[in-house]
């Protein structure tokens, strides 16, 4: 197994990509903690598998998820920022109150999250790895996406700057850039005919991935088979970035 006798939280994980990553991570022997605002209908059958609830909007909140892990299971190899909302709205629409909640939860939630477990790291002297859930819309644009596609945007610079300045101590910051993926947040768009059809058209491989795709993505840079990898976003999108 991959990831046997590591240590990992996945924010996000009642569902759709978060849910993907932390099921997968424990059926490649890690110790897991399922970390949501909402615990939803999850259910953990796994002795190596706990729910702890968290708001990655507050710092505070972020901290303690940190030191649930260790509390549990003694220390913290793998931190998966995973957590975001989805956004609409063009720049001339965004209000206020849509733009700050975007950022709080996309930008701001991966910052908490990096240095909380950058920090527990360091102390404990584990080499461990950071991943960040960018998107392709961190890279190219989409009409009606101004914050959501700043967030991702910012989480790419954050995984570059962050890697710099944690790799003398040996902990790696990768980021994934999906694109789009069949989840519960994109369900709405995705069933819209119109706009599925531009997805498709759009995407060289002609098809919406799965959860799983990016589950795999981050099994790669939570393991030893990505130990040279720092700093870097690895897309998972069909081709669309490639066009």
């Amino acid at each position: 197994m991959k990831l046997q006798d590591k240590v990992a939280i996945v924010t996000g994980a009642a569902s759709g990509i978060g849910l993907a990553i932390a099921n997968l991570f424990v059926a490649e022997g890690a110790q897991v903690v399922y970390a949501d605002i909402n615990e939803g209908g999850l259910k953990l059958d796994s002795a190596r598998a706990i729910f702890a609830k968290c708001d990655v909007s507050s710092s505070l909140e972020l901290d303690a998820l940190i030191k649930t892990a260790i509390d549990k299971f003694g220390h913290l190899d793998i931190m998966v920022n995973n957590a975001g909302i989805g956004s609409l709205g063009g720049i001339l629409d965004t209000t206020d109150e849509v733009w700050e909640k975007t950022l709080r939860v996309n930008l701001f939630g991966v910052f908490y999250g990096a240095r909380a477990a950058a920090r527990a790291m360091k102390e404990r002297g584990v080499k461990g790895e950071i991943i960040s859930l960018s998107s392709i819309l961190g890279t190219v644009g989409l009409p009606g996406a101004v914050a959501y596609s700043a967030t991702k945007g910012g989480v790419v610079q954050l995984t570059h700057a962050g890697a710099l300045d944690l790799a003398p101590y040996g902990i790696r910051m990768n980021a994934i850039a999906p694109g789009f993926i069949a989840t519960n947040m994109t369900k709405d768009v995705l069933g819209n005919p119109d706009f599925q059809k531009m997805v498709t058209a759009n995407t060289p491989l002609g098809y919406v991935g799965e959860p799983n795709d990016i589950a795999q993505a981050a099994l790669y840079l939570a393991s030893d088979a990505s130990k040279y990898v720092t700093g870097t976003v690895l897309y998972v999108d069909g081709g669309w970035t490639a066009r």
